[in-house]
């Protein structure tokens, strides 16, 4: 009987075994074939075409502004009004050239630097049209360029929001959702459109310590 047990018991031990070596045996096989196949995938990334394309040409590392000093945080409000009224619904494309006028003389260390009626050329760097549940459009304005003075050292993007509808859509969106389909009509409420009216002034400025 004991007998019996003993070689029962033993039975199953050398089945516990082979299952566990056939485990790690299939976990090393795994791992060579992986090994192989990232090794391959190296070997793929060298393109004979990219590499014989690009041979002998030289590359320059992007403009890295190291001069400028952007931890002063001297500033000079600069006042601006478009020269003539813009929409973002109507002839205005990214990229455009827009006209602004200085509103005010701007001094530094006792210097007028920027004098008051002084034209200041910008492009359109982003329009974003309306969207559905009231969110606005909005035109981002940028490279701002004055007569005598770097553009790195202005503020950079000044940017127009058309009226902001999801304040009151989204609430208006919950109380209708136990009315279904009601709820989901507000979708189609778009926001404002971005409007800047030659009479708005804003402010950009400038950072003489950069």
């Amino acid at each position: 009987m004991n007998k019996n047990r003993l070689f029962y018991t033993g039975n199953i031990n050398s089945i516990i075994r082979k299952k566990y070596f056939y485990r790690f045996f299939i976990a090393v096989i795994c791992t060579i074939l992986t090994s192989a196949q990232v090794c391959f995938s190296q070997e793929l990334i060298k393109d004979e075409l990219v590499e014989a394309t690009l041979k002998g040409k030289v590359f320059e590392n992007p403009y890295k502004p190291y001069k400028y000093n952007y931890e002063n945080i001297t500033s000079i409000p600069v006042r601006l009004s478009v020269i003539s009224d813009i929409n973002s619904e109507q002839d205005i494309h990214e990229g455009q050239d827009v006209v602004f006028v200085v509103k005010n003389d701007v001094y530094h260390k006792g210097h007028r630097i920027i004098k008051k009626g002084d034209f200041v050329y910008a492009k359109v760097n982003t329009i974003i049209k309306s969207g559905m549940n009231g969110i606005p459009a909005s035109i981002v304005f940028g490279d701002f360029k004055f007569n005598g003075l770097e553009s790195a050292k202005f503020t950079g993007t000044y940017e127009k929001f058309g009226q902001d509808r999801s304040l009151w859509v989204y609430p208006l969106k919950w109380a209708l959702t136990p009315l279904p389909p009601t709820g989901t009509l507000t979708n189609f409420i778009k926001g404002g459109h971005a409007k800047l009216k030659s009479r708005e002034i804003f402010e950009i400025y400038y950072h003489p310590g950069w």
